[in-house]
């Protein structure tokens, strides 16, 4: 494990809880003082598991992580994912243990904030604010994702996905215009959209074939944005970007 000192400019977290609400400086400072200890931590690594106690709250730094559940078979549903910037579980230390797993897809720099520290966070009303409403935003992105799964297509799944990542990781300062990376595989992709593999690769086939999307080793190219968001029927309100969805 090594340790990463982000600055101010490019500290996900920081970005992220500043998109949701203004922060005093001694706010900003306290937050920048908890990213200092980020680990790297390696792909396919479960940070916590389903019935754990809570081990405080792991906050993503860079790389992909997934909240997920698993079946006692063994396959598994993606619930969401974390992006760079992304806390896990604000509140899970009020619970005795764990309802979901939180594993890294890729590897990732990760700070583990202890209980004490995420409590403390929390008796400073702007953050508390900014975390209530990325909460608030996690809860209506699950929403999206079960009418994603329950309601539209496999070519549309995997559109309305790209068109979601593609903004969130913009918010934070990790996405290009119209280019970001996705350090994930095809079997995650069918695990978070509730199909197979093999879909998963044929849809990602139709989507290039209709001048949509280009694949570059771990990176998506968004080739046409507008026609993207009217397949998917992309509506960014739930993420609650303000001028950031806009762009």
């Amino acid at each position: 494990m090594t340790d990463s000192r982000p600055d101010a400019a490019n500290n996900p977290f920081l970005r992220k809880l500043e998109g949701f609400e203004p922060l005093p400086e001694a706010d900003r400072a306290a937050l920048l003082k908890i990213s200092e200890n980020a680990q790297t931590i390696p792909a396919r690594t479960d940070l916590v598991r389903e019935g754990d106690p809570p081990a405080g709250v792991f906050l993503v730094m860079e790389g992909f992580a997934c909240r997920y559940k698993q079946r006692g078979n063994g396959t598994r549903q993606i619930m969401a994912y974390l992006v760079p910037g992304d806390a896990g579980d604000v509140d899970a230390p009020l619970f005795k243990a764990m309802d979901h797993s939180i594993c890294t897809l890729s590897a990732c720099k990760v700070v583990r904030i202890a209980t004490e520290t995420a409590r403390d966070l929390l008796q400073r009303p702007a953050v508390a604010s900014a975390l209530r409403k990325s909460t608030l935003v996690d809860e209506a992105t699950l929403r999206e994702w079960l009418l994603n799964v329950g309601r539209r297509t496999p070519v549309e799944r995997l559109a309305h996905l790209i068109c979601e990542l593609h903004l969130r990781l913009r918010a934070v300062g990790r996405a290009d215009e119209n280019r970001f990376e996705l350090p994930i595989t095809q079997h995650d992709l069918a695990d978070t959209t509730g199909q197979t593999a093999v879909l998963v690769n044929r849809s990602l086939r139709e989507l290039r074939t209709q001048g949509l999307i280009e694949l570059q080793q771990k990176h998506f190219v968004i080739l046409d944005l507008p026609r993207l968001k009217q397949l998917a029927e992309f509506r960014p309100g739930y993420l609650h970007l303000g001028e950031q969805a806009a762009a």
